[in-house]
């Protein structure tokens, strides 16, 4: 495998006959194409001052898919050949029977292109990338004499792909995508605590290797882990809690998102099924999830069916509006597809996912939001959550958080975790801030075992009645 584009019509497969084998495994049926793919990338890992990981990974192959009603046949394989693609179209075809469909139209085309097709590891040789790593070690050590370790990595790839449609369409996308990643802990009076912070997007290394992007970084890693060496154990109740802009999104993303994709509400297994254009939201809730925002992780210039991606609104002041589609679940459903067909890679079939979901901002002062609460918890960070689909049911854990009393920030708290469901969430929404930020392009979403690029957002949000798991008082 080379650097040199990736073009697998003129070095892999003769176009009219990959075309005509395509044609044959999707006749009768409703839809299909060959996704063809190439990705390599890198991840260099520093930690206490050495390297502890360096990886170069490449693959490429294809998948092909044919659709018939809500059955889909897909074979895939690392060997892009006229064979491997006869025998891969055997083994599809055989999901959609004698057949007996109507071809779906394809996708509009689209010139739009949302980040630049640049090899974002070409940025930087590769012993500059190690000097940055080191040179992060040294700067989080001198930031602050309590520093006892630090881990630092960098992460980048590019991702080509090629997909053919029974039509004759053909469509193309280059993908790059960067990564930093910092993390420090602190150790005083024998505890020690943990700090970190992760920027990225799809763009290039050099804009992440820049000062200004490390050092800040840094910067906010030690910051975190600073708050944390303070932090007393989390109170346990039910209470209003002020989520912070940006990151804190995640919340947003896992409890109603997931929910809000065509194929649970197709199945109706989501907990928002059936309620389209019904108030599922408080006033002036307005929620979208964007595909089309440059450089963005989660942003797509077509999604994985060549579909061009879309700002799409979920819920509008309150009212649920809209599903995220993929082609198949679009057409079961009767609605146009959303530009949200998404795979992990060629070995993977297409399904409806996330791009970047984030909550518009409201009109509230985020310093007043925080004044008129009495006694509650003020969520800035988050780690891991779990929900459930079905029920909306979610569990997340706090990675920073304060006890506000009478409208004043008290004491971080430690071990704070929100547990609530979705729906209700959303209804509890009292207050809505002016300062909607995206997160810093760190996000991944899995569903059904594959693994995709997202993003998140919101502004300052008050949520009435949450459960706060912590320490009983």
């Amino acid at each position: 495998m080379t650097d040199t584009p990736f073009r697998p019509f003129d070095t892999h497969l003769d176009e009219t006959t990959a075309l005509a084998v395509l044609r044959a495994a999707t006749a009768g049926g409703e839809d299909g194409e060959l996704y063809l793919e190439r990705r390599h990338g890198e991840s260099l890992v520093l930690d206490d001052g050495r390297i502890r990981s360096a990886s170069y990974d490449a693959s490429e192959g294809f998948g092909l898919r044919a659709v018939k009603g809500e059955v889909a046949g897909y074979a895939h394989s690392t060997e892009i050949s006229e064979s491997a693609l006869r025998r891969a179209a055997e083994t599809a075809r055989l999901a959609i029977g004698a057949g007996g469909g109507v071809m779906a139209p394809p996708p509009p085309g689209t010139n739009r292109h949302l980040y630049r097709p640049d090899d974002p590891m070409a940025d930087a040789a590769f012993a500059g990338k190690i000097d940055l790593l080191k040179e992060i070690d040294a700067y989080a050590r001198a930031a602050d004499p309590r520093v006892v370790q630090v881990t630092a990595s960098l992460g980048a790839s590019l991702q080509q792909v090629e997909i053919l449609r029974p039509e004759g369409l053909r469509l193309t996308d280059i993908r790059p995508m960067a990564r930093l990643n910092v993390s420090v802990i602190l150790e005083e009076n024998g505890r020690r605590e943990s700090g970190g912070f992760g920027t990225g997007g799809r763009h290039g290394l050099a804009q992440l290797m820049a000062p200004g992007t490390w050092q800040p970084a840094v910067a906010e890693a030690i910051r975190i882990a600073r708050v944390n060496l303070g932090a007393m154990p989390a109170p346990a109740g039910t209470m209003d809690v002020v989520l912070g802009p940006g990151w804190p999104g995640i919340l947003l993303h896992e409890a109603i998102g997931h929910g809000l994709e065509g194929d649970f509400n197709r199945k109706k297994t989501s907990a928002f099924a059936g309620l389209m254009g019904q108030r599922i939201a408080a006033p002036g809730v307005t929620v979208l999830d964007d595909g089309t925002i440059p450089d963005r992780r989660g942003s797509l210039t077509i999604d994985d069916e060549g579909t061009p991606s879309q700002r799409n609104v979920l819920i509008e002041d309150g009212i649920l509006v809209g599903y995220m589609q993929d082609r198949q679940n679009a057409r079961l459903m009767g609605v146009a597809p959303t530009g949200n067909g998404r795979r992990e890679s060629y070995a993977h079939i297409p399904m409806p996912r996330m791009t970047n979901t984030y909550m518009l901002g409201g009109k509230d002062d985020p310093a007043a939001i925080l004044g008129d609460l009495k006694d509650g918890i003020w969520a800035v960070g988050f780690g891991g959550g779990q929900v459930d689909i079905t029920s909306g049911r979610f569990v997340f854990s706090c990675t920073e958080a304060y006890r506000i009393r009478n409208g004043q920030v008290g004491e971080a708290l430690k071990g704070a975790t929100l547990i609530g469901d979705g729906a209700t969430a959303l209804q509890q929404i009292r207050a809505i801030g002016n300062d909607m930020a995206l997160d810093p392009g760190v996000g991944n979403c899995g569903k059904a075992g594959q693994w995709v690029p997202v993003g998140v957002g919101q502004p300052t949000l008050r949520i009435g009645g949450l459960t706060v798991g912590g320490q009983a008082a």
